[in-house]
């Protein structure tokens, strides 16, 4: 009976232990899951090396950071498909995420739905290509800008290029999609930097950031004006398309190409001199700023209102000699 009695009792506690201990590991994990917030990154072409390397720096970072958020990652097919990165911005607010950290591929058509994201209660964090100033302004909105300077970075660039030429000396420039505030900011370091040295600019037109559309721009400028002696990418794609422009027209040797970004697939025309400089602005580290940034504006319940302005990044000169 004793024996039957005891049995019975420890039963009996096994089964409460069970009991209390499933519900509060049910609970903890949700309270976990409660505490940890999903950041989303919309990032422009995943076709461009240069996105891919920040999709990549911000996929470690979170791997090495799991437990303090989620991450969901998500780029258009092309430069300038507009529509379609709008739609990943609506779809992340109907997927309610706590952040966004954004690189538009435009700067003022982007607003609109970045206004929809911080009215939703989104933070709302813009790196790589700023988002239009006056247009914010206008619907209300304090965004945010983490990365760099780009006209301080072409001018970098263009700085390196002018050691090798003359007053006179006729250039193009091979500009990223024109609506773009980075593109129109490393046009105006370019331009700044050929000012100085007295360079004559014969043409600016836009490559759309593409290899493809980079070469046709770079083949018409060599056809058009035969003197050319150089031309300065917005980004180091175009570059890519203008090299082999060059070598199309019979110029090499004769026509300078600069770029920007110093992605990986330039880094050999860096070495046997077919591009003369880029600029390195940290893909990788842009993405993590960005998301830091969002991160601890959800940490210190902070509104959108209350954010930073600016938080500048670097940008450096990349040359054969600094590889």
């Amino acid at each position: 009976m004793l024996h039957r009695t005891r049995r019975r009792m420890l039963v009996a506690v096994a089964a409460l232990a069970c009991v209390g201990l499933a519900p509060l590991t049910a609970t903890d994990a949700l309270a976990q899951s409660a505490k940890k917030p999903k950041v989303a990154l919309v990032m422009k072409s995943l076709a461009n090396e240069f996105f891919l390397t920040m999709e990549t720096g911000a996929k470690d970072y979170q791997k090495h950071n799991a437990s303090k958020f989620d991450l969901i990652t998500n780029g258009i097919k092309n430069e300038t498909d507009t529509a379609a990165q709008i739609n990943i911005v609506e779809q992340m607010i109907d997927s309610h995420v706590d952040a966004i950290v954004l690189a538009p591929a435009d700067s003022k058509a982007l607003v609109p739905v970045v206004k929809k994201a911080v009215d939703a209660g989104i933070i709302v964090v813009n790196i790589d290509n700023r988002l239009d100033p006056d247009v914010l302004k206008s619907k209300g909105l304090n965004v945010p800008f983490v990365g760099p300077d780009n006209a301080k970075g072409a001018e970098k660039v263009g700085d390196y290029l002018a050691k090798k030429l003359k007053s006179g000396d006729e250039v193009g420039i091979v500009e990223g999609v024109s609506t773009t505030t980075n593109a129109q900011q490393r046009t105006a370091g370019f331009k700044a930097a050929m000012q100085k040295v007295g360079a004559k600019i014969d043409s600016v037109q836009s490559g759309e950031w593409e290899i493809d559309k980079g070469n046709a721009i770079a083949s018409a400028m060599l056809n058009q004006y035969p003197n050319i002696k150089a031309l300065l990418c917005g980004n180091d794609n175009m570059a890519i398309g203008a090299v082999s422009a060059v070598r199309a027209a019979g110029k090499q040797g004769k026509v300078y190409v600069v770029g920007y970004d110093d992605i990986d697939a330039i880094k050999p025309m860096l070495k046997d001199g077919r591009v003369l400089a880029t600029a390195n602005q940290y893909a990788a580290k842009q993405a993590v700023f960005g998301i830091d940034t969002a991160l601890k504006a959800i940490q210190e319940h902070k509104k959108q209102s209350e954010l930073s302005q600016v938080v500048e990044t670097p940008v450096d000169l990349v040359t054969k000699a600094s590889k």
